[in-house]
């Protein structure tokens, strides 16, 4: 560098002020970062489980689980109304009458 390229920098610095910061910055930053740390600490598990199980690595897993779950669900729902359709036909059978 030479004399001139350090005069330059020196007037370039000068071109650019500061501004001067607000009143309490560093305390509302302070306050701020504590803030954002209880908030992370407060979450509920039912948000950190839906963090884990949204990560990408997971997800495949996740749809997987909730699929074959919905699969059993309907499977428990439809064993339950062939039951009943067939203890409605057992007694319309038995006595026609009763069923009305």
């Amino acid at each position: 560098m030479n004399a001139s390229d350090s005069n330059l920098t020196a007037l370039l610095r000068e071109s650019r002020p500061a501004p001067a910061l607000p009143p309490r910055f560093q305390q509302n930053v302070w306050r701020r970062i504590e803030d954002a740390e209880m908030a992370a600490e407060s979450e509920s598990w039912l948000a950190a489980l839906a963090t884990l199980l949204l990560r990408p690595r997971f997800a495949m897993a996740t749809a997987v689980v909730l699929l074959l779950a919905g699969i059993f669900a309907g499977m428990a729902d439809g064993r339950q109304l062939a039951r009943h359709d067939a203890q409605l036909n057992y007694l319309a059978s038995v006595a026609p009458h009763a069923v009305r």
